[in-house]
């Protein structure tokens, strides 16, 4: 199945039925009377946030959604049926703006949450609502409303507590597979990774987290060069991202210090403040260095870089190190969930940051 984690499409809600003009013609009631009934609720439409859901590929070819119309009233004051509402199902995750005025309408982040993104005309009035002690036999009635219409841009951030950054080739597919259950594509040459893939770590009984592994950036990646920086808003989310740097003789710049300086200016022009977010260095491919070249190397790039944060050496191809990692990860977070709880004002700050990142963004890939 193909990832898609950006989509347009138009939402029509149902109009309206229009409310019915009729009179009684009953044998031995003379007079009569009005007994136009009204006409039913257009129908509305709402995005549902589905688990067993990843990707927004069914709307990716499908871009129109109209929900029922309302049916018109009928005389004998029968009311027309309303119309059914229309509910599409979304990964969870996903966020809806309006694609023509750039609004927020909403953010799926519960499943089964559901969004009313375009609400039905209202039911038209029957003549019999217009009778009176003057107005013996009304023959007018009110039509059926206009349901809501318009465009929507639907955008994925997926839900992880851990984002992993690094250029291609550093490594990040082969730790998430080292630590997680997740198994993303693991080769030789860059770009391996065309899409975010999720993994749920372990960290002990009743203890997990979320690990999102996007693919790398590479110097320009804001204009565009490699697969860009549209895969940056799955980062979004996460408290803390783990940067991956490759430290082996081999590596493609073989300048560590430079793969760093060019994945943080592309964070800067991404967003500041994803740029701002918690982040670890984790050095890895120690296991192309000599054991006794290790602690030298590590030290020189941490003082070459002016780094004063965690600083994590792993070997992800073979798991050295990486449970370290993940118990480092595991309390941290645990932390900061516990500071969340006791100040809720700075929690609700820490779940909407990096909403400002979403000017600079490119086509589906």
């Amino acid at each position: 199945m193909r990832f898609v984690d950006e989509v347009t499409i138009r939402v029509e809600a149902g109009d309206g039925g229009d409310g019915c003009v009729s009179f009684r013609r009953e044998k031995y009631i003379p007079l009569g009377g009005p007994d136009g009934g009204d006409g039913g609720d257009g129908g509305d439409i709402d995005l549902q946030a589905d688990p067993e859901l990843n990707t927004l590929v069914d709307y990716r070819y499908t871009r129109l959604f109209r929900a029922e119309h309302g049916r018109k009233g009928m005389g004998s004051n029968c009311t027309g049926r309303g119309g059914t509402n229309l509910t599409l199902v979304v990964p969870v995750g996903t966020v809806a703006y309006d694609a023509d005025t750039g609004e927020l309408i909403g953010d799926l982040i519960e499943p089964g949450q559901r969004l009313r993104v375009a609400r039905g005309g209202f039911h038209g009035l029957g003549n019999t609502r217009y009778k009176s002690s003057t107005n013996r036999a009304p023959r007018q009635s009110k039509p059926g409303t206009p349901g809501e219409a318009r465009n929507l841009r639907l955008e994925l951030k997926v839900i992880a507590d851990v984002g992993l950054l690094g250029l291609p080739n550093a490594g990040k597919s082969t730790l998430i597979r080292a630590v997680s259950a997740a198994r993303p594509k693991v080769a030789d040459y860059p770009f391996t990774t065309l899409h975010p893939n999720l993994g749920v770590v372990r960290a002990g009984p009743y203890k997990s987290f979320v690990m999102a592994d996007i693919p790398g950036l590479i110097e320009g990646a804001a204009d565009g060069a490699g697969l860009g920086i549209q895969f940056l808003r799955h980062l979004s989310r996460t408290r803390l991202l783990l940067h991956l740097v490759d430290v082996s003789p081999y590596s493609d710049s073989g300048d560590p210090v430079r793969d760093v300086e060019v994945i943080l200016g592309e964070l800067h022009r991404y967003s500041a403040e994803l740029a701002a977010r918690e982040r670890w260095l984790v050095f890895n491919k120690l296991d192309l260095l000599a054991p006794e070249e290790r602690a030298a190397r590590i030290a020189e790039l941490t003082a070459a870089l002016e780094w004063t944060g965690p600083v994590f050496e792993i070997a992800a191809v073979n798991g050295e190190g990486t449970e370290a990692l993940v118990r480092a990860v595991m309390a941290r977070l645990e932390e900061r969930q516990r500071t969340a709880a006791e100040t809720p004002a700075d929690a609700d700050a820490d779940e909407g940051a990096d909403e400002g990142a979403d000017d600079v963004r490119q086509e589906d890939a």
